[in-house]
């Protein structure tokens, strides 16, 4: 039930939205064991000119950028778990885009199950039932 917020410094197209989509699923599922069928993903591209690390847009840096946040229920994934996840993701980006600049993030956020849900009902109250 994870919602995962991308943002990447790219031309927008449906091959790199679905390359981009198929990594973040695969990595969702495969280690933070997350069902496939209620992970939502949202990707917002960002022109070169657009993004700016330590004051210069990564036109003038020459390369590429993400971030993405994830919200997971909180206690449902181990410390090793979240490593992996963001040493992965941060390879799989790096496969996709190429020449990645390190200032490329990922958040890993735990939220509290009592304040966190979809349909409507919090992860808690699906927990109890």
């Amino acid at each position: 039930m994870p919602i995962l917020n991308v943002k990447v410094s790219a031309k927008k197209s449906p091959e790199l939205t679905k390359q981009i989509s198929e990594l973040l699923l695969d990595l969702t599922t495969r280690i933070l064991k997350k069902k496939r069928e209620v992970t939502a993903i949202a990707i917002d591209y960002v022109d070169h000119d657009s993004w700016v690390i330590a004051g210069k847009p990564l036109s003038e840096h020459r390369k590429n950028s993400f971030y993405f946040d994830i919200k997971i229920t909180d206690e449902t994934n181990t410390k090793d778990e979240k490593a992996l996840y963001i040493r992965e993701a941060f390879a799989g980006f790096a496969g996709i885009l190429g020449d990645l600049h390190e200032e490329s993030y990922i958040y890993v956020q735990d939220v509290k199950a009592a304040s966190y849900g979809y349909g409507g009902y919090t992860q808690e109250y699906r927990y109890h039932h």
